[in-house]
C-alpha cells in the first residue's frame, strides 16, 4: 500500500508555480492576482479562504480577500462580481461556498466571467470541460487527475466508481476520467444516495473516489484487493480533545488501507491539491491575459 501524499505533491507543484511566477515578474509582468470573496462568518469557510491566501503568498501571487457580512444581498454580491469581471488587475476570483440561504449560488455562478472562473464552476467552463476542450477544470477533480499523473498510475481500461454526484466533485471527475485523454479512458459508474447496495459497485472498482461527506461510510469489506482510493470527504467530528474535534474522511482508512494499492489520507490527501490546482488555474488565467 502506498500513500498518495497530496500535501507533499502540492508543495512540489507550488514550487514549480513559484518558479514560473518569478520568471514572469523578471520579464516585467505583474504576478497573478487572485481575489477571494467570503460572505458571512462561517468558520470552516474562513479557514479554507485563509489557506488559499497563504498559498498565494507562497507562490508569489497578489491576493485580495473581500469579506462581506451575512446580510449582504444577492444583488450586492452580483454587483461586486461584475466589478471584478471588469477589473484588468484581477486574473481570477472565487466566491467561497456555501453562501447564506438568501443568496442563490446558481445566479452567482452565472455572473462570473468565464475568463476569470478559476474555480471552473460556471456553465461555460463545465461545458468546455465536458467536451474535452481547453478549460479551467474544477480544482478538486483536477487535483485527483494530477495525483494520478504524478504517481504514474495507469487509468486506461480501469473501472472507476465515484460515490457522490455533486457538481463540484462527482460529476466532473466522472466525466474527466471517462474521456479519451492520457489520464482517462476509464469505465465510469457514478453512484448517488438512491443507489441500492452500493457495495455491489464499490467492490468492482479499480479506482474508487468517494465524495459525500459521511464519515467512514466505506469500509474494508466494500472494496477489493489492489483498489486505488481517493477520499475527498472531510468532516469535523466532535470529540473530547483540546481542539474539540478531529477530522474524518468518507473512507474508514484503517480497514480499507490494507487492501488498497494506493490511498489518500484525511487530512493531507486531496485537500491540499484542491488549493494548488486553484492556483494553477489562476496562473493559466494570467498567462492568457499577458498574451492578449
Amino acid at each position: 500500500m502506498q500513500i498518495l501524499n497530496g500535501l507533499e505533491l502540492s508543495k512540489t507543484i507550488k514550487k514549480e508555480i513559484k518558479e514560473e511566477v518569478d520568471v514572469m515578474v523578471q520579464q516585467g509582468h505583474r504576478p497573478p492576482h487572485l481575489v477571494a470573496i467570503l460572505v458571512g462568518d462561517d468558520g470552516a469557510s474562513m479557514t479554507y479562504v485563509n489557506n488559499k491566501i497563504r498559498s498565494c503568498k507562497e507562490c508569489g501571487y497578489e491576493s485580495t480577500l473581500i469579506k462581506k457580512t451575512s446580510d449582504t444581498t444577492e444583488e450586492e454580491l452580483i454587483w461586486l462580481i461584475k466589478g471584478l469581471n471588469a477589473d484588468n488587475t484581477v486574473d481570477g476570483f472565487i466566491v467561497q461556498l456555501p453562501l447564506p440561504d438568501h443568496i442563490n449560488p446558481d445566479e452567482v455562478l452565472l455572473a462570473i466571467s468565464p475568463e476569470k472562473d478559476v474555480d471552473g464552476f460556471t456553465p461555460h467552463s463545465v461545458g468546455l470541460m465536458t467536451l474535452g476542450l481547453p478549460s479551467y477544470k474544477p480544482a478538486t477533480p483536477y487535483g485527483i487527475l494530477k495525483m494520478l499523473q504524478r504517481y504514474n498510475i495507469e487509468t486506461a481500461g480501469k473501472r472507476c466508481v465515484v460515490v457522490g454526484r455533486s457538481n463540484i466533485v462527482g460529476k466532473p471527475i466522472g466525466i474527466m476520467l471517462g474521456q479519451n485523454k492520457s489520464i482517462g479512458n476509464c469505465t465510469v459508474t457514478i453512484l448517488n444516495t438512491h443507489t441500492p447496495n452500493i457495495e455491489k459497485y464499490t467492490k468492482e472498482a479499480d479506482i474508487l473516489i468517494v465524495a459525500v461527506g459521511r464519515p467512514k461510510m466505506i469500509h474494508g469489506d466494500m472494496v477489493k484487493e489492489g483498489v486505488i482510493v481517493f477520499d475527498v470527504g472531510i468532516t469535523r467530528v466532535v470529540d473530547e480533545s483540546a481542539k474539540g474535534y478531529h477530522l474524518e474522511g468518507d473512507v474508514d482508512f484503517d480497514s480499507v488501507a490494507p487492501k488498497a494499492s494506493y490511498i489518500t489520507p484525511v487530512p493531507g490527501g486531496v485537500g491540499p491539491m484542491t488549493v494548488t490546482m486553484l492556483l494553477y488555474n489562476t496562473l493559466l488565467a494570467r498567462k492568457k491575459s499577458i498574451r492578449r
